[in-house]
């Protein structure tokens, strides 16, 4: 289906173009981006309430400022997607997130309009004020501008950026787009805060009033913003307590203002570029602004997938026979079940609720489950801080945010054999959403910690077995259990909990010339693999080892003294992973094979579906087969 933009949006290939526009016609430039984004969103999927809320800042980021030499970082990027659309990218959006097509985030290497990759959050004020300092030691007039969601806000990294930024003496303006959400609604007392400044009608009105004042008093300029200047404080102290935050990390902070109202942003913009030094501003919006069902359930329509705009449809597969669940689903169900049983189970998840399905629990037991906000760091060590006083805590991650919680995992539950249990959502490829977001490396990082216990299930009923193993009170290590995005295996999944001896695998099938062990979810390639080498004459053994730490020693043992070809498959990093640790134990036990090891190979993966991935990976059916085949040699292949 063919997708044309609106008349006006259609001359604009460059913030230059846009820059040509008149004042009273960014209204419609406005409705025009805003409606291209929604047909092209509902065709072919992506983030989408996120950058409704910011179409007008958008517009008025590149109509003020002389991008790219003034530069805009975006935090996190999802809802950079009206930046992308004025930037050149307009013709190439519907590549969005596709294989090879645009990145759903923003890219140095898409664009010199995206100045700072972004996929996490809380990095933007880090980054432009590291850009403002740079400009300022080269004599550079050039201005930078992060643009933080209120949900961003939350992180310990913004909060170490503001008060570096207080007192770096750099020209940086922080845009704070306040919409009370991230995925999921906001949590927290900063929630709290920026809702008392929004909604304090004696300060906005005096605030607005001295806003006016400026530049219209009979004195010279200076002089009017230093009066000015000092009104406002002083309404500020008196009228707000919540407003001296900001101005206490000695940030000039302006607003709150609608962040719907071009022609006012645009104004206030082009006031505060004429302002020296660090300073935020403040603006109001509403996630999905514009699009009337993304408005009332901004959660659901974070990433809805494909959808009728008409009239809202959410367009599904049409599947006739029942479907496995999503892993994350199993995790939320189970959780609830075990919980019911063990009083001492809580869970904890860094603004997921919803992506993890620890809102089941939330739901169900919200006294024993807790989103604690953007914040890896704290998820971490408060769930250590539980684990000291006997709980038995699931915290929850995905796997490429638990990079940022390295330090606490090491030094707050490891060091300390705590028993916190480490749920690892995500991990492996992600697909659409890319490089930012894989959860590549946590085999890698976590294997080398002493007093950790890593696992991976290979269906549903083993995630489920996992999760009843790590509650019992004899497990008393730190627990990792990892597990992919997406639907699993099993539809008849919800068994009895069974207990798993940790660190013991299981041989799934005999076999004859070679042996395959995997780990985690790719076991289910592994068997595919194997029943359509059957009919060739081909027999691979095949184990699931379970536990990358600590290894079963015995059932590799026995995979060593019968096999000399052995292939390794994992869905994480080749380089310090799963095969890595066989590799280390051939050594060390002085065993000789070949061996083969499939996984993510040492680059950046983009994004695209799960299957292009994992065939560009090389670690699908197909790749399994083909490595088969090829360590078993082509003479062996003619006399079977």
């Amino acid at each position: 289906m063919q997708i044309t933009a609106g008349p006006l949006l259609n001359t604009i290939n460059t913030p230059q173009d846009l820059k040509k526009v008149s004042r009273e016609q960014l209204h419609q430039v406005c409705d025009e981006l805003r409606q291209y984004i929604i047909d092209v969103v509902s065709i072919h999927g992506g983030h989408f309430s996120a950058s409704l809320g910011v179409v007008e800042l958008s517009v008025a980021l590149h109509y003020v400022y002389n991008t790219p030499y003034d530069q805009l970082v975006w935090d996190v990027g999802h809802q950079a997607y009206g930046h992308k659309i004025l930037t050149g990218r307009r013709e190439q959006f519907v590549t969005n997130r596709k294989y090879k097509g645009l990145s759903g985030f923003p890219k140095r290497s898409e664009s010199e309009y995206d100045t700072f990759g972004v996929g996490h959050s809380s990095t933007s004020i880090s980054a432009a004020l590291g850009m403002a300092m740079a400009a300022k030691y080269k004599g550079e007039n050039r201005k930078s501008v992060a643009i933080i969601g209120d949900g961003s806000m939350t992180a310990g990294m913004a909060f170490e950026a503001l008060n570096h930024a207080g007192i770096a003496d750099s020209d940086v303006l922080i845009i704070l787009n306040d919409n009370n959400m991230s995925i999921d609604p906001n949590v927290g007392a900063l929630r709290e805060y920026l809702t008392d400044i929004s909604t304090s009608p004696t300060y906005n009105k005096v605030r607005d009033e001295i806003w006016n004042l400026m530049g219209k008093l009979p004195i010279g300029k200076n002089f009017t913003r230093e009066i000015a200047s000092k009104m406002e404080a002083s309404v500020k102290g008196v009228v707000s307590k919540s407003s001296n935050i900001f101005e206490a990390l000695q940030l000039r902070y302006f607003g709150p203002i609608d962040g719907h109202n071009i022609a006012n942003l645009v104004d206030t913009l082009n006031d505060l570029k004429e302002i020296p030094g660090p300073k935020l501003l403040h603006i109001i919006t509403v996630k999905g602004k514009g699009y009337a069902l993304a408005e009332k359930d901004q959660t659901k329509w974070h990433a809805p997938g494909l959808f009728d705009k008409l009239t809202g449809e959410i367009i599904k597969k049409k599947i006739e026979t029942p479907q496995p669940p999503k892993y994350q689903d199993v995790f939320g169900r189970s959780i609830v079940e075990l919980a019911k049983v063990n009083p001492q189970i809580m869970g904890v998840t860094p603004a997921m609720p919803s992506g993890s399905s620890l809102k089941f629990m939330m739901d169900e037991m919200p006294h024993r489950a807790f989103d604690v906000g953007i914040c890896e760091q704290h998820a971490v060590t408060l769930s250590a801080g539980l684990a000291t006083q006997g709980i038995k805590v699931f915290c929850n991650i995905y796997s490429s945010f638990m990079q940022r919680a390295y330090d606490q995992v090491i030094h707050d539950v490891a060091i300390q054999k705590l028993p916190v249990v480490f749920c690892l959502d995500r991990a492996g490829l992600v697909g659409e959403d890319g490089p930012t977001h894989h959860g590549c490396y946590d085999i890698a990082f976590f294997r080398c910690i002493p007093n950790m216990i890593i696992s991976a299930p290979m269906n549903e009923q083993e995630l489920r077995n996992l999760m009843y193993t790590a509650q019992l009170p004899e497990t008393n290590l730190p627990f990792v259990i990892r597990y992919p995005r997406g639907e699993g295996v099993m539809v008849d999944w919800q068994k009895p909990f069974e207990k798993i001896e940790i660190g013991k695998g299981r041989k799934l099938k005999d076999g004859k010339d070679i042996a395959i062990l995997s780990f985690g979810h790719p076991g289910n390639f592994v068997q595919t693999a194997i029943r359509n080498l059957r009919p060739e004459g081909i027999d691979p053994a095949h184990y699931d080892i379970r536990f990358v730490k600590p290894l079963d020693t015995d059932l590799l043992h026995e995979v060593f003294q019968n096999y000399s070809m052995i292939i390794t498959v994992e869905d994480a990093t080749v380089v310090g992973g799963f095969g890595s640790a066989i590799l280390e134990f051939m050594n060390e036990h002085n065993y000789t094979a070949k061996i083969k090891i499939l996984g993510i190979p040492d680059t950046i993966v983009e994004h695209g579906t799960l299957k292009e991935l994992q065939n560009e990976c090389h670690y699908d059916t197909n790749a399994i087969m083909d490595t088969v085949k090829s360590l078993l040699g082509k003479t062996l292949l003619t006399e079977v």
